[in-house]
């Protein structure tokens, strides 16, 4: 069923989904079913899977000199998506980026999601890789994660890269895109960060996935900006609790967003770790709570591996 599908299901009731993360190479695939099994007791609809580009990094050869290998250290989104589907009967929603990608490499993993039954996507740019000071396309990819909605879209409406291709298969996937309540980090402003998100909706993106946010007002004003601009898709709010004291640096500097004074305050008061976690619980159950009666479609937490965390969160907004 695709995401849209799920929402309208609801009827105005808050659903309650997860992103989770492939585990690193050579983990099992039974620590994504660890998390899943306590999860699911939330009835989440679907879970969302991310994806992880290749990474370089340097090996010493025997003469001495270095040699660039590119590795992948979390493979398996894809399968990962199926397995879910199978073992607990929901829809899986794996996330799919331009870096790293070409658009050939794309059409075909478009076409292997379509042939398993996955007919929801989570389309996005990617970020730069570890090193490089800015996001580097594939020479022979997309550059802007409206360029690939809009080849989604395209296999959509059965038009295929091989204009040879005379009546292809149309696709059927949902298109979920990202959102910024405080703005993408190399947006020049608010205004043309929201006009880059228009883009994405009028190319064929059905619902909108904010970004990480601490203020509520920031998703409520946010949500009124894109009403404003013609942006009707639904838009869920992403959540991730505090739970360490240096994320209060981390966070800032790695996902741009701002940490209210209340709760930087009062973690820097804390006095221990476990404080501090407790702490970011709290903040992240109000969080939800008042999100939950402003009528949100979903609620999507991002688990980062910290599944005992995310269960208290969840079963005390249930």
């Amino acid at each position: 069923m695709k995401v849209t599908e799920h929402f309208a299901k609801a009827k105005g009731k808050t659903l309650v989904s997860f992103e989770v993360l492939p585990p690193l190479k050579g983990g099992s695939m039974q620590a994504i079913f660890n998390t899943l099994d306590v999860l699911m007791d939330f009835n989440p609809p679907f879970i969302d899977v991310t994806y992880h580009r290749e990474e370089f990094i340097y090996k010493v050869r025997p003469s001495g000199y270095y040699e660039k290998t590119a590795i992948r250290k979390r493979p398996g989104t894809v399968g990962i998506c199926a397995a879910i589907m199978h073992r607990y009967k929901v829809d899986a929603i794996p996330h799919l980026i331009c870096g790293g990608f070409s658009v050939e490499e794309t059409e075909n993993a478009l076409i292997d999601l379509n042939f398993l039954g996955i007919n929801n996507v989570l389309a996005l740019r990617g970020d730069a890789r570890q090193f490089e000071e800015r996001f580097i396309a594939h020479d022979h990819g997309h550059k802007y994660a409206v360029d690939l909605v809009r080849q989604i879209q395209e296999m959509n409406e059965g038009h295929y890269l091989d204009t040879n291709i005379v009546n292809g298969e149309k696709t059927d996937f949902c298109i979920g895109v990202a959102g910024y309540p405080e703005k993408h980090f190399e947006s020049p402003n608010f205004e043309t960060d929201l006009l880059f998100t228009k883009q994405k909706v009028d190319a064929g993106a059905h619902y909108i996935v904010t970004q990480m946010f601490f203020d509520n007002q920031k998703f409520f004003d946010y949500v009124a900006a894109c009403r404003a601009a013609g942006i009707m898709v639904p838009i869920v709010p992403g959540l991730k609790p505090l739970t360490k004291r240096y994320q209060l640096n981390s966070i800032p500097r790695k996902f741009f967003v701002n940490m209210p004074k209340d709760l930087v305050e009062a973690a820097f008061k804390a006095g221990s770790e476990d404080a501090v976690r407790q702490i970011g619980i709290e903040w992240c159950i109000q969080q939800s709570k008042e999100l939950k009666a402003s009528g949100v479609d979903c609620l999507h937490y991002y688990t980062m591996g910290d599944t005992e965390t995310i269960r208290q969160i969840a079963e005390a907004v249930a």
